[in-house]
């Protein structure tokens, strides 16, 4: 009698039952080439973007050494006095950064002052009160203005508002001071436009639309449900952004201020044209003075190699560092913003 084979049996009687799916035979095969293909799209997307990192972090550290190493004879030369030293005479080879120093701190301290309270008024009301149909036209106004060469900024300022300043707001501003103790030496002197308080309103009307951009932006990322929550309580618009907006965007607004301060501590053409450069130290606002960008500007092309160039390239490291400690400090506060709002 011949064997009857059932489904799913060999005639030997061996069961063949057919494999689960996903398992097992070629259907593995495609899975897993997917698998190992994202894979190494990951691993090549990461190494591309740390090689971008690296090449940041290698220009950096080339910038750092090549100043040092230009810097190096007027450091041997003066030591760490060159910071302190009030003096910059080219034909006696003497030289020092205090002057450039002080004239850089002051011009963006002022520049800030106005800035910063500006920005924040024009932040607020491109998200709060401005009418809509207003909004975006003003908007891409201000952020036009940071595309404004600077040297546009420094030609205005030399030939416009240099001459309106000296006829209309330094002796207004000497009146009103009048003799009153310390602040009168600020303002003390001729009138002749061009100074570091002038630098310093220049630098703030190129500070602005950058702190303004960043605060709007910023303002606008708190969520409507909290200031229309604090509204039906019958809160004003004063008490919504003091208790609501600005914890809210804490971190961000240090942000924008730090960036401001990075765009005025580096500032070159517009501070060069209206600054005065007078390598000196007078305490008032009206007179003269330099910054380390714009002395790096107007000596930098007719410098002797020696210690005059040297000298030129120490100043280029200090700002460096300036700029550095800047960027330290706004880290600083931008984690503690983050770590109060943690709490």
């Amino acid at each position: 009698m011949s064997e009857v084979a059932y489904p799913g049996t060999s005639p030997e009687g061996s069961s063949k039952l057919p494999s689960p799916p996903g398992r097992g035979g070629s259907a593995v095969d495609p899975h897993a080439r997917q698998v190992r293909k994202f894979r190494m799209q990951d691993l090549f997307f990461h190494q591309i973007t740390l090689l971008f990192a690296f090449i940041v972090l290698a220009a950096l550290a080339g910038i750092l050494i090549s100043l040092a190493i230009e810097a190096r004879p007027a450091l041997r030369q003066f030591g760490v006095a060159f910071l302190w030293t009030d003096v910059w005479s080219v034909p006696d080879d003497e030289f020092g950064a205090l002057s450039a120093i002080y004239g850089t701190v002051v011009t963006s301290i002022i520049a800030l002052a106005i800035a910063v309270p500006v920005s924040f008024g024009i932040a607020l009301f491109l998200t709060e009160t401005c009418p809509v149909w207003l909004r975006r036209p003003l908007g891409t106004a201000i952020e036009l203005l940071a595309g404004v060469p600077s040297i546009i900024y420094g030609i205005w300022g030399l030939f416009v508002f240099a001459p309106l300043f000296s006829e209309h707001v330094q002796p207004f501003l000497q009146a009103a001071v009048g003799d009153t103790p310390i602040i009168s030496g600020w303002f003390a002197g001729p009138p002749i436009g061009i100074g570091i308080l002038t630098a310093g309103i220049v630098l703030s009307l190129m500070v602005i639309p950058f702190v303004a951009s960043v605060m709007r932006d910023v303002f606008e990322t708190v969520p409507p449900e909290l200031k229309e929550s604090a509204y039906s309580f019958g809160c004003t618009t004063w008490e919504v952004v003091t208790n609501i907006v600005l914890p809210y965007t804490r971190v961000g607004v240090i942000g924008g201020i730090m960036l401001g301060l990075g765009r005025a501590l580096g500032e070159t053409m517009a501070v060069t044209f209206v600054i005065g450069n007078a390598n000196r130290i007078v305490g008032s606002l009206f007179a003269p003075g330099t910054s380390i960008a714009s002395t790096l500007a107007n000596e930098f092309g007719e410098a002797d190699p020696g210690l005059h160039s040297s000298s030129l390239f120490a100043l280029g490291l200090v700002l460096f560092v300036i700029t550095f400690i800047v960027l330290a400090i706004s880290q600083w506060l931008i984690r503690r913003g983050i770590a109060k709002q943690g709490k």
